[in-house]
């Protein structure tokens, strides 16, 4: 298929009518593995009572790398606050994958739209089909917004905001819909045409909403955190939201307990940070009949997705238990705690997917 995604600053709509997407839906149907409510819903996805899903109505292009889409949640959507995230369900080769990705967009907008923008990384599979394949017209699955990465209701006195990379998408939320009285936003990006809405912060820090502090790794090398004080002297004064690569998240919480102000820190994740490798080894997902060699510190979810096993899933952090399988035989070890569990013959046991790795052969009920 031609490749007929938005040049750089474009923004698409759907050329064809409703008849259309539905004539479209109906036909993708014949062609993509579905499940049995994907057909209950087939000609009114979005409406009340259905699973939750959204409709792309629009996907702009930002860089080679960056994407925003524009969704409208379907009649169950709940809403949400600054900074929080949502999970997205998209079929990828015939599998259902979901992931998580903070909502840019002002909260109860007139149009009823939300945003995402989507970073593509190494390896991503559902962040590359976002950026190479998604369409306007598009069903995708929605679950409710969540995560406790917001402001509260009256935002404090003076913040700081400290993000890398794709780290500044939920603080864009924040921005977007709260006014400061004294904010700074120290951000780190490779060089500036991989800067994430930079435009919008240039004109929003030169309209004076807040003191923007820019640097660009390829040329300046990393901030250490530890000299946060060199750019915001008065840091410890303030409330601090960080979000980022693990590496900043991890050394943002070191260095703000080592000075006794963990009190004012918030950090958001999207991936639990791994403190033990366990041992690898192979993985039977038992019901699809697929057996496949396990990295020691590749968490058992990423495993089955990349072995093109359905696996079910959710924040991918061990917090919401959507991934929940039944260990059938063999040893796994929590990749945050180090612990091993081991099954016992004729009694399975239940682990998470996305935070546990092999330890020794094993095999899963999936």
């Amino acid at each position: 298929m031609a490749d007929i995604t938005p040049a750089a600053g474009t923004r698409h709509t759907p050329p064809w009518g409703l008849a259309g997407r539905t004539v479209g839906r109906f036909v993708n149907a014949l062609v993509t593995p579905l499940l049995p409510g994907d057909y209950l819903d087939l000609f009114h996805p979005l409406r009340k009572g259905a699973d939750l899903r959204g409709r792309v109505m629009a996907v702009e292009r930002h860089s080679s790398s960056a994407t925003t889409v524009t969704i409208r949640p379907g009649r169950g959507w709940s809403g949400h606050r600054p900074g929080q995230y949502i999970r997205i369900g998209v079929e990828v080769n015939g599998v259902r994958l979901w992931r998580a990705y903070s909502i840019t967009s002002r909260v109860g907008q007139a149009d009823g739209l939300i945003t995402i923008t989507v970073r593509a990384i190494p390896d991503g599979k559902v962040s590359h089909h976002v950026l190479r394949n998604l369409r306007p017209g598009t069903i995708v699955m929605l679950d409710q917004a969540t995560g406790d990465f917001t402001q509260p209701s009256r935002p404090p006195a003076k913040v700081l905001f400290l993000t890398a990379g794709s780290g500044i998408t939920p603080v864009m939320g924040m921005l977007r819909n709260h006014q400061f009285e004294d904010a700074v936003v120290v951000h780190s990006s490779p060089d500036p045409s991989q800067m994430l809405f930079a435009d919008e912060l240039h004109s929003r820090a030169s309209r004076g909403q807040f003191r923007l502090v820019e640097r660009f790794t390829s040329t300046e090398g990393t901030l250490p955190v530890s000299s946060i004080a060199d750019v915001v002297p008065d840091w410890a004064e303030r409330i601090a939201w960080v979000c980022g690569p693990t590496g900043l998240l991890d050394d943002a919480e070191a260095h703000w307990e080592q000075e006794g102000a963990s009190a004012l820190l918030h950090v958001e994740r999207f991936r639990p940070r791994i403190i033990a490798e366990g041992e690898g080894g192979s993985v039977t997902f038992t019901q699809s009949d697929v057996t496949v060699d396990a990295p020691a510190a590749t968490p058992l979810l990423d495993v089955g997705e990349d072995a093109g096993v359905l696996m079910p899933s959710g924040c991918r952090m061990g917090i919401c238990f959507n991934c929940v399988a039944s260990l059938t035989s063999g040893a796994v070890r929590d990749l945050r705690t180090g612990e091993t569990t081991q099954a016992i013959d004729e009694d399975p046991v239940l682990i998470q997917t996305c935070v546990s790795a092999a330890a020794g052969p094993c095999s899963i009920k999936l």
